[in-house]
């Protein structure tokens, strides 16, 4: 037999072989330790439904299913962990930051798109537009008419430069073509203070973070962005009622995994089983907790969103000359 024949038929066979193997490999997955790597510091919201899943997967799919955090650079160096991982049994909870990043940072390597495969969405969480309790604000047409008669004296506090809370007040600029002079804390608990003492004018900030000052009177809550009302302010409207459905921003969270490195069947499985989760009162009773959503999409619909939003703040950042700090 020719040289080249019998290279053909050996590549053949090596090519059936791997075919063969592929299906027991992709059905017996995961063969060791599955880790979900958590971008942010233990404690957070993304930190714990990582932990509740990853007690509920452990149980389902017969390994261990551990949590690491790896905060730092509003989370990219966690999601540049998991993008580089390649071993086969790694996981990240992703969030909003990291679509958001790389339009801040164009030194960050990583591609969403390119880098992950979609798993499913896990929850997702609204922001509140609040003010001190004493404000003269009331209302989104008060905010507007503030904003527009002492064009800039409006203050929005945000968790930092390029957060979701700091995207959204110039979503809301833009929209409402008014100006709002941004200001930068380090994190929600250092802002809360200084927005309660009225130093600040409003902010979008998470529910978890000012549900407790609204409800003690310290702050006053004007809208929610979730596409309904929120149980815990039934009385507060969402901005998709009130007329500006563009501003219907949540703070999500999702399951992905390195591109690749998961074969189908073993996605198809953690597709099954986080939607299974995500349906149980188990979970949905400790999210109620953490004043989130449970939030179910298959692979290809979590993809869609991700690309939407990856596009959605890429655009405001780019028309609002928004920069990395």
């Amino acid at each position: 037999m020719p040289l080249q024949a019998t290279r053909r038929s050996a590549l053949a066979f090596l090519a059936a072989a791997a075919l063969a193997a592929t299906p027991a490999f992709a059905a017996d997955w995961p063969t060791g330790t599955v880790k979900i790597i958590v971008p942010f510091a233990p404690g957070g919201g993304a930190d714990t439904s990582a932990r509740v899943l990853a007690e509920l997967f452990g149980k389902e799919l017969g390994k261990s299913v551990i949590v690491e955090n790896k905060p730092g650079a509003g989370s990219a160096i966690g999601v540049m962990a998991a993008a580089q991982a390649k071993d086969g049994h790694t996981l990240l909870m992703g969030s909003n930051s990291m679509v958001i990043n790389p339009s801040l940072n164009s030194q960050l390597t990583y591609d969403v798109e390119r880098d992950f495969d979609a798993i499913g969405m896990v929850s997702a969480q609204p922001l509140v537009l609040v003010v001190p309790a004493d404000s003269s604000i009331h209302s989104i047409k008060d905010v507007i008419a503030e904003a527009k008669a002492r064009p800039g004296a409006v203050s929005a506090g945000n968790s930092g430069n390029g957060t979701l809370a700091h995207l959204t007040s110039e979503m809301f600029a833009a929209q409402t073509a008014t100006q709002l002079t941004p200001v930068a804390y380090k994190g929600e608990s250092a802002l809360l203070p200084d927005l309660i003492a009225g130093r600040v004018s409003l902010g979008f900030l998470n529910l978890p973070s000012v549900a407790p000052h609204i409800k003690s009177g310290k702050l006053r809550a004007i809208a929610v962005s979730s596409p309904k009302p929120v149980a815990d302010l039934p009385n507060v409207p969402t901005l998709r009622a009130l007329g500006y459905p563009q501003l219907e921003v949540q703070g999500w969270a999702a399951l992905l995994a390195p591109k690749g490195t998961i074969p189908p069947a073993g996605l198809a499985k953690l597709e099954s089983l986080l939607a299974k989760a995500l349906a149980s009162n188990e979970v949905k009773q400790k999210f109620a907790l953490l004043s989130v959503e449970p939030v179910v999409m298959n692979r290809q619909q979590t993809a869609a969103f991700l690309q939407a939003e990856t596009k959605r703040y890429a655009e405001i950042i780019k028309a609002r000359g928004i920069k990395a700090e």
